[in-house]
């Protein structure tokens, strides 16, 4: 049994500490009650020490939104894995929007090297694949998600193959109320991220291996997502900003 997961991205918001402060205080208590779920939160870097002393001794673990593949040096801007180790367990890479848009524009080899530098430093990388509206409309689903994923994992270990977490993220589905269904979702999951890494690591690890969702996930259709038996949570979005993250937690058990 793959115990589900749910990871909480804020983006650019929240990232002032009064307001950070202030939601963490009202949902961590309701939080730490939820058994059989695992919890991430991902806030923006300016506030990511302060809610790491928050989270002290609790259950609820924290995640950065990105990090650099280089230990340092002249990356104006980056941020090294080394920085956020002592802060957090883990950490989203290869986001849908950092793969897309300016200025990013993150590469699959760029995200496979973040990957790597993520397992270095300790921490536990939360890796996002998912094809945009052109391919999708195309039929590429599969050929454009397989790919990513191949690339992310060319290097791994087989041990930090069972460790990392995947989330499928349908680019048309991020921020638009426009979500996959289950059902679709289940299939891409299966034939085009567990059946890659089955190809690559075996169909044992293969089944270790927890994979979300991600993409106009809320408290209300959660449950029908992990009812899929390929689908172990959700990367969620704009619904992490609200106390109802609480509800969509708590349905995800």
């Amino acid at each position: 049994m793959r115990t589900p997961i749910i990871a909480g991205n804020w983006k650019m918001n929240l990232g002032q500490v009064d307001e950070a402060s202030q939601f963490v205080r009202q949902i961590r208590p309701p939080l730490s009650e939820i058994e059989g779920v695992d919890i991430v939160l991902c806030p923006p870097f300016t506030v990511l020490a302060h809610i790491s002393e928050m989270l002290t001794a609790s259950k609820i673990a924290l995640g950065a939104q990105t990090m650099h593949w280089a230990p340092g040096g002249a990356h104006t801007g980056e941020i090294a894995g080394g920085m956020i180790a002592d802060l957090c367990q883990y950490v989203i890479l290869g986001h849908s929007e950092r793969r897309a848009s300016a200025p990013q524009h993150e590469s699959d080899e760029a995200i496979r090297r973040r990957v790597g530098a993520a397992f270095e430093h300790g921490l536990i990388p939360i890796v996002c694949v998912g094809e945009n509206t052109e391919q999708f409309k195309q039929g590429k689903t599969d050929e454009i998600v397989g790919h990513q994923v191949s690339v992310a994992i060319a290097d791994l270990e087989v041990d930090q193959v069972g460790k990392m977490v995947l989330a499928y993220e349908p680019i048309w589905a991020i921020g638009t109320g426009e979500a996959a269904t289950p059902a679709d979702a289940n299939r891409v999951i299966g034939i085009s991220i567990r059946k890659i890494i089955a190809d690559q690591y075996g169909e044992a690890m293969a089944q270790t291996v927890r994979i979300q969702y991600g993409g106009s996930v809320n408290a209300d259709n959660i449950n029908d997502f992990m009812s899929m038996p390929d689908i172990d949570g959700a990367l969620v979005g704009g619904a992490a900003l609200k106390p109802g993250f609480v509800d969509l937690v708590r349905n995800a058990g």
